[in-house]
This record gives structure tokens, sequence and C-alpha cells, in this order.
């Protein structure tokens, strides 16, 4: 009797295991009736299902990366370029996922895989050698992953990013290329240079033509100002000479001695009696000098 009961329970048990089954957040399912597809994308949770005529298939859910080996691809100028790229992707479309692949996931690699390329080689034969190493990778991933997106649909899967680890030159090429970017850069460094050189020469231009005016200005005022003084020191000495005559005609005097004078061996040779020396017999200098 007890052997009868725990037979049934085993027998219980199986069938329930048989009969039941967990979807995990993670996965995509599809639910198979006598092997065609009944249901996809079930809800997670447990579900029901009849014995020997239902089967459950399991695909990942969650994004998975495609590692591409490195390709060769020719540039606009047939130059040789190695690149080592990636993908990201994720099925999105479970059953049409399944009838395109036939739910195998390394098949649906390899197409992707595939496609990639295609795209790769297509969008670097639109660019130079060093445009695609200076800096177009950004634009040629983008272009190839939308050009990539239509066929994978087409596999249920959605192409999430393609990107790019890596891109190395042939031996043969690298010095080729370093040439090129090292005149380039030469080239961009002369350019600066020269134009630095026409800007210099602008700005000490203006600074002589400034300088020149600033100059002319100065000498302009400064002799204005020289008029002035001169007039007024004119006048001044006119207005004198008018008040004293005797005392104009000493300062004078005293002047020229200042200036004939002035040397240490200075030698003249006149007449002590001329009117020259006239204020050193009479300070007044009123008195004509007598002949002898």
């Amino acid at each position: 009797m007890f052997r009868i009961a725990g037979i049934a329970a085993i027998v219980a048990v199986i069938l329930i295991a048989m009969s039941t089954y967990t979807v995990d957040e993670r996965e995509r399912v599809i639910l198979f009736s006598l092997g065609e597809v009944r249901k996809v994308d079930l809800e997670p949770g447990l579900h029901l299902k009849f014995p020997l005529i239902n089967n459950v298939r399991f695909f990942e859910a969650r994004i998975m990366t495609l590692n591409i080996p490195p390709d060769r691809f020719l540039t606009s100028e047939a130059k040789n370029v190695i690149v080592d790229f990636y993908a990201k992707w994720r099925i999105d479309d479970v059953g049409q996922f399944f009838r395109a692949t036939r739910g195998d996931e390394r098949n649906a690699e390899e197409r992707l895989a595939q496609i990639l390329r295609d795209g790769m080689r297509n969008e670097f034969a639109r660019y130079e050698l060093a445009e695609v190493v200076a800096g177009e990778r950004l634009t040629i991933m983008g272009a190839v992953r939308q050009e990539a997106l239509e066929t994978a649909r087409e596999l249920g899967v959605t192409l999430v990013d393609v990107r790019i680890r890596r891109i190395d030159l042939p031996d043969e090429v690298s010095e080729s290329v370093y040439d090129r970017m090292r005149a380039e850069r030469q080239r961009v460094a002369q350019d600066f240079r020269a134009r630095g050189q026409e800007e210099g020469e602008r700005i000490r231009s203006r600074a002589d033509r400034d300088r020149t005016v600033i100059l002319a200005d100065a000498y302009r005022e400064s002799e204005e100002i020289r008029g002035v003084g001169d007039a007024r020191a004119t006048e001044i000495l006119g207005q004198a000479f008018g008040a004293d005559e005797d005392f104009f005609g000493f300062y004078r005097s005293l002047i020229a001695y200042r200036n004939s004078l002035s040397g240490e061996r200075s030698t003249y040779v006149m007449d002590p009696t001329s009117d020259f020396f006239r204020y050193f017999k009479d300070p007044s200098g009123v008195n004509e000098p007598q002949s002898p």
C-alpha cells in the first residue's frame, strides 16, 4: 500500500514538473504546441503546459556582445587598414528570430557579423586613410549601425551599438601615413607661423604709424607752446627795453661778455677803448670812451 502511494507521489511530482515552467525576466520564451509556435514573449512567472504536447524554448533577453575578428578594409585611396570592432545586440522579436535563424544564436551572430563587415567595407571606402585615422570613427560607426538596422530587424534582433576598438595599419602603410601626418602638421604649423608673422607686421606697422602721429602731434604742440613762449618773452623784453634802455644795454653786454669770455683760453685782440668795453670804464655806460 505504501509502495503504491510512493509511486503515485513520484508520478505526481513528475507530472507537475512536466506541466509547469518558470519564465525569468531576463529571458524570452516561445511556447510550442506539437512543434508549432503557439505563444511568444510570455510574462515572467510560473506557467502551465501540457506534457508531451507543449515544449518551451528559452532565449537570452539581455544585451549580448558580438566580438568580430579583426578584418582588413580598403580606404578610398586603396590603402589597407586592419579594423578591430564589436557590436552590442539583443533579441527584439523572438518569433521572427526563431523563424529567421531557427533559434540559433551562433547563426544570428554570423549573419550579423557579415552584415557589419559589408557596412564597414562600404564606409571605409568613402574616406581617405588620414581621415579614418584622425577622427572619422564616430561617423563611420553611426553610419554602419544605421545601415545594418533594417537588415537586423529581419533577423528579429536590435543592433544596439557598433564600436571600433582600434584601427591598425599594415607595416607597409604605417611609414607613409606617418610621413603624411608629419607633413600635414608641418603645413598647419607653417600656416600658423605665417599668419602670426602677418599679424605681427600689421601690429608693428600700426604701432609705427601711431608713433609717428604721436610724435608729430607732440612736435606741433611743442612748437605752438614754444612760439607762444617766444612771443611772450619778446613782449616782456620789449616792455623791459622800453622801461629802461640803459639797463637793457647793460644786460645785453653782460650776455655778450659771458658768451665771449667763457672759454678757458680765450684770447682777443681789440682796442680797449672800443664800445665793447665801455661798461668796464663806466658801469653806467654813459661816457663815451676817449681816444688816446
